[in-house]
């Protein structure tokens, strides 16, 4: 048997019958999958075409037709491969130049690529905000980031496509936004002041109602927010087959596919149903059976990198489903990885800022500073740097995602970040170690050194940046808090009396005893909490000659 009678592998998933082979055709120069299609289509072009004009040359685009099923030709990186650029088939024996092949480079992981060979910066740059001109999530790049079970092989093909009809960006959807207890009335008055005029506080939270791009803008600027929930269905329940009922009957096929992994969370609040784990199962049988009945195939079960989150939540009376477009916490802004003794969450030093009335235009210190929270949460809100420009959301990965519209969103946010701080941030800490955490956060930020000053010092001995401003802390209390409590207290507020006339004195502290031990009644005292500990954010007003 000669070498060109062998049988050839193919990539081709669909046979060719020889009952469409011409025999006045030339014969075959080699085999395989994509010179099986050029020559088909230069046979048919050949029969259709009169004999006066040439037959045309074959193009990538046909071939790329004719791709095996478990690769997906939808969404942009599907478009790139592409190429219009006629090709003729291969002669024998011949290899097939390299670089002709559609680059595949897979998506670049964990950390932010600082090459900005390819991008236009923005015209208005910030010489406070050193900002990367790349973030992990480029425009360049497929939005989805890798995943341990990309590579692995999938039944039936590949799902990942546009939802097939019923979606519109201009759709309005109920939206909830969690946020730390406490922080209900801050939340609200941010979402109004970002154009959310129907937005509500509630407990735990704020609803409003938007379209798309505001869902993805809410992801963007919020600085309270915990993450942003769309309510897919909401109906009365009395047992766990209602909830499989409900949750079967809502479109997620609009949402993800079977190629994407699923998490479900499951909340409740006087709640009848005698386990919430099995109604947790309940809706993820829903999920997945309606999926395999729409599209062949079932998502896997991922709890800590999922591409889609669904939260259920259980009241006395209803279920709702929530799909969340956030992914991680919206107050993980990707640049906190040195952390101190009691540190606080970010979107909980937006809301102490917020709270304490902090004009940004106005100093500010903290002489408890500790890895920079605060400070570093004031610089981003005086330059107007969004909370989101720089991390991903779980969006990206929905089917219903328009790469376009969210680069615009960010280009527009980055095109209006301020050039330069109006005030001096400065922080105070006695531990050195500390205050290098702080300057590393600072860095990871995208701050400049000289837009927050942090530097070793003892809050006892520490004068203030400017006749007027604000002091917002959270000091050491407790075990943190080394020697005498009492006598540190009566030192440092004595020194506030002494210095600080015409400041606002604001410190959020656990220990509910703490005006008696400073000697000072607070103007205002907040109950919030630092994750599951109960605190007070005590409010002083230091007037001149009001204290002796």
């Amino acid at each position: 048997m000669s070498e060109q009678d062998k049988p050839k592998k193919t990539l081709s998933l669909k046979k060719t019958t020889t009952a469409d082979v011409d025999p006045a055709a030339p014969p075959k120069l080699r085999s395989g999958a994509r010179a099986k299609v050029a020559l088909n289509r230069l046979r048919q072009q050949a029969a259709d075409t009169p004999a006066q004009e040439e037959p045309t040359r074959p193009t990538s685009r046909s071939a790329a037709s004719k791709r095996p099923a478990g690769r997906s030709n939808s969404g942009p990186q599907g478009d790139r491969d592409r190429s219009d650029r006629p090709r003729r088939p291969a002669a024998a024996g011949e290899q097939r130049d390299r670089s002709e092949r559609p680059s595949r480079r897979p998506t670049e992981g964990a950390s932010f690529s600082r090459n900005d060979r390819n991008e236009e910066r923005p015209q208005r740059r910030s010489a406070a905000y050193d900002a990367p001109a790349r973030t992990r999530n480029d425009d360049e790049r497929p939005t989805r980031r890798p995943h341990p079970r990309d590579d692995a092989p999938r039944s039936g093909g590949s799902f990942r496509r546009k939802p097939e009809s019923g979606f519109s960006t201009t759709q309005q959807f109920p939206v909830f936004a969690p946020c730390p207890q406490g922080m209900e009335e801050v939340l609200e008055a941010e979402l109004q002041a970002l154009g959310y005029e129907n937005a509500k506080m509630g407990k735990g939270g704020c609803h409003f109602t938007t379209d798309w791009q505001g869902v993805l803008k809410a992801n963007l600027y919020s600085r309270i927010a915990t993450r942003i929930l769309i309510q897919l269905a909401k109906a009365p329940v009395h047992n766990e087959d209602d909830i499989y009922a409900l949750a079967h009957a809502t479109p997620w096929e609009q949402w993800f596919g079977p190629d994407d992994t699923l998490r479900v969370d499951t909340s409740a609040i006087r709640s009848p149903m005698q386990s919430l784990q099995f109604c947790n199962l309940r809706t993820k049988d829903a999920i997945c059976d309606r999926l395999r009945e729409r599209e062949g195939a079932r998502p896997s079960i991922d709890t800590v990198r999922p591409d889609a989150k669904v939260h259920l939540f259980l009241d006395a009376t209803s279920a709702t489903l929530y799909l969340d477009t956030s992914g991680e916490s919206l107050f993980k802004r990707g640049w906190r990885h040195n952390k101190g003794e009691a540190p606080l969450r970010e979107n909980l030093a937006a809301g102490l800022l917020a709270l304490s009335d902090w004009d940004p235009s106005a100093p500010l210190m903290d002489p408890f500073c500790g890895s920079g929270t605060i400070l570093i949460e004031a610089a981003w809100i005086a330059l107007g740097a969004p909370p989101g420009i720089w991390r991903p959301f779980h969006f990206e990965r929905l089917r219903i995602h328009d790469d376009r519209m969210w680069r615009d969103l960010k280009e527009d946010a980055r095109s209006r970040i301020a050039p330069k701080l109006e005030a001096p941030l400065v922080g105070y800490d006695l531990d050195p170690a500390v205050i290098d955490a702080a300057k590393r956060n600072l860095e990871r930020a995208h701050l400049t050194p000289d837009t927050v000053r942090f530097e070793v010092g003892n809050a006892l001995e520490a004068l203030p940046i400017a006749e007027e401003g604000w002091l917002i802390s959270n000091p050491p209390y407790g075990e943190r808090l080394e020697g005498n409590q009492e006598a540190f207290w009566r030192d440092w507020s004595a020194w506030l009396k002494q210095h600080y006339a015409g400041w606002n004195i604001n410190v959020i502290t656990s220990d509910l005893t703490l005006p008696n031990q400073m000697r000072l009644k607070p103007k205002r005292r907040i109950p919030l909490y630092n994750g599951s500990l109960e605190c007070r954010l005590f409010s002083f007003e230091m007037v001149a000659a009001g204290y002796r």
